[in-house]
């Protein structure tokens, strides 16, 4: 039996929430912040772990006080969703890691079953299409996000997961990745 990869885990909290209004992270659904739930289903499957959030943000401040590490978007990058993956996946590359497992806080109800289906080149899809940022990366993807962060584009997501070798795993349950964007998505959640 060889050896298994070691897999790192980031938390996703550095989106604007405007949807939203407040910052989702530090949102409270069954007497738990939403980072806090992320985390620990992340360390049911994944280990180091570490929060990308925005610099001053609240979710950076909980991140900490949680003794997690933060890691921001490099300035420089257009705003989006690949540029706190390609800050985790340099700091994953810093831990030793061979793959980092990227999970939103907004969607809570992901359990870590969901994760290990995954194995270690999956991105969750459902009926409703690729769950794109609840995904397994290569470390050595890094080079290419760099690469098209620094010339200022941001490729969709999925596309820059099927360019590592990433593909789909299918999920029936589609409430599962059930995605908090309003209070009355989280008040439903709570209900």
């Amino acid at each position: 039996m060889g050896v298994s990869p070691k897999m790192a885990g980031l938390v996703l909290a550095g989106g604007r929430s405007s949807r939203f209004g407040a910052e989702k992270a530090v949102q409270v659904l069954r007497g738990r912040t939403l980072l806090e739930i992320a985390l620990a289903t992340l360390g049911e499957v994944a280990g180091p772990l570490a929060v990308s959030a925005s610099a001053g943000s609240e979710a950076e401040g909980l991140a900490i006080s949680l003794g997690n590490p933060v890691v921001t978007d490099d300035p420089v990058h257009p705003r989006g969703p690949l540029a706190g993956i390609a800050a985790g996946l340099a700091w994953a590359r810093g831990a030793g890691a061979d793959f980092m497992i990227t999970l939103p806080c907004d969607t809570p109800l992901v359990d870590a079953a969901v994760l290990r289906a995954l194995g270690t080149a999956g991105l969750a899809e459902t009926a409703d299409g690729p769950q794109s940022l609840i995904a397994v990366w290569p470390v050595g993807a890094l080079a290419g996000l760099l690469a098209d962060l620094d010339a200022g584009m941001h490729p969709a997501v999925h596309v820059a997961l099927q360019r590592c070798g990433v593909r789909p795993v299918l999920f029936e349950d589609r409430a599962a990745f059930a995605n908090v964007n309003t209070p009355e998505d989280l008040a439903k959640l709570s209900g």
